[in-house]
């Protein structure tokens, strides 16, 4: 009785924690893990931003389509969108605001490049997110004309 007694106690002494291995063990599998799902899940947010920038561009392109139909020209300049909000003093026809929520941003946070007449798009206009790196030029670019040649 004596030596079943202090088996188990040797026993139950021995199992209460994990052993270094074991720790171990763990800690290469969990390292082995993340090394395939996060590269996986990384890109998405930057796609999900690419994505959100095209649909916004296209959205802006559909107001401005709407502001020319009702009123016979694109808004000229630079800020030309902003006539897309406040009527402009030349419209003859102004049937807006053609934006609801006002003129977005970009998703990394910066305004849309909005020129008319467009150096990209001749007859029309040219509109672009300078993406992530918030600079004109480069290959991270979203625009009207690279959408569009791409359809």
């Amino acid at each position: 009785m004596i030596l079943t007694k202090l088996t188990h106690d040797a026993h139950r002494h021995h199992s209460k924690g994990f052993t270094l291995v074991e720790m171990l063990l763990v800690l290469v599998i969990l390292a082995a893990l993340a090394a395939v799902v996060v590269p996986k899940f990384a890109g998405r947010s930057q796609q999900a931003k690419e994505t959100a920038a095209r649909s916004q561009i296209a959205n802006l392109e559909i107001a401005l389509d709407m502001f020319e139909t009702d009123n016979g020209y694109y808004p000229a300049g630079s800020d030309g969108m902003n006539e897309l909000i406040d009527e402009p003093n030349n419209a003859t026809s102004w049937q807006g605001p053609y934006l609801k929520k006002g003129i977005p941003i970009d998703p990394w946070g910066n305004d849309y490049v909005y020129e008319f007449p467009g150096k990209q798009n001749n007859a029309g206009y040219d509109i672009m997110s300078m993406g992530p790196d918030g600079r004109v030029g480069g290959t991270d670019d979203i625009s009207n004309w690279d959408y569009q040649k791409r359809d």
